[in-house]
């Protein structure tokens, strides 16, 4: 969940009401605050692929700190298509791909009961019912000659393991990736976040990172969370002081 732009949303409400949201303790937990963190560090990214794009709000905050990178916004709903076209003719360096990723090119189910949310799936069921196109990241990033570093933005659902599968070409060139990720199974191929550090960290990236969690009303337990993940190799990780 892109809870950033949400706060944005909630403070210009009570802006018209002559209030303000403010934190009440000092911190960097939320989106916004972890993408300036990327760029404070300067980490070089040439791409941003934003792959579960909706409208592209995210692509667009995110702009903000890296505007002379080159974005692909992936998106499968095509009630999203008017905002992306809108968002790429204002945005001369930015192209979208209506399609879900996935692990191959061809079609996929798809959870389309929402326009914000949404969730492929392999196999029909009761909710996926919506045949998509699929594509992956290595072949939207192979036919448009998007140059590296990149960085992979997953807000998915739990659909993460095959995207990542189809883009292990792009991986070999990945900076930072920002996945959502969650703390109970949301489907039946999905990973808990702690499960997702370790299978992210067999493909040589660690956790730097997070952002945004999100706590369920039921219990308020831990929903989900942003994590941010650089390479392994980033000169960042040799350093082990606190200050």
């Amino acid at each position: 969940m892109n809870m950033f732009i949400y706060n944005k949303f909630i403070k210009k409400i009570l802006a018209t009401q002559g209030l303000r949201l403010t934190r009440l303790t000092p911190g960097r937990d939320t989106m916004e605050e972890a993408c300036k963190a990327i760029a404070t560090r300067g980490h070089p990214i040439a791409t941003v692929v934003d792959i579960g794009a909706s409208d592209g709000r995210w692509s667009r905050e995110f702009m903000r700190f890296y505007p002379n990178s080159q974005y692909l916004l992936i998106e499968a709903q095509p009630v999203h298509e008017p905002a992306l076209q809108a968002f790429c003719q204002e945005h001369s360096n930015s192209q979208y791909s209506l399609a879900a990723a996935g692990n191959t090119t061809g079609e996929v189910y798809f959870d389309d009961s929402t326009p914000l949310g949404g969730q492929a799936s392999r196999t029909a069921t009761s909710r996926h019912k919506t045949r998509v196109p699929m594509t992956t990241v290595d072949e939207e990033i192979r036919k448009r000659q998007l140059r590296g570093p990149y960085l992979l933005k997953l807000d998915t659902h739990g659909f993460e393991l095959p995207i990542l599968e189809g883009a292990s070409e792009t991986l070999k060139n990945t900076e930072i990736i920002i996945m959502e990720c969650y703390n109970y199974p949301i489907s039946s191929e999905s990973l808990l976040f702690h499960e997702m550090v370790a299978h992210l960290h067999s493909l040589g990236f660690r956790v730097v990172d997070l952002a945004d969690p999100l706590f369920r009303p039921y219990d308020d337990t831990l929903w989900q969370l942003d994590l941010f993940f650089v390479r392994a190799d980033w000169p960042g990780l040799q350093y082990l002081d606190f200050k």
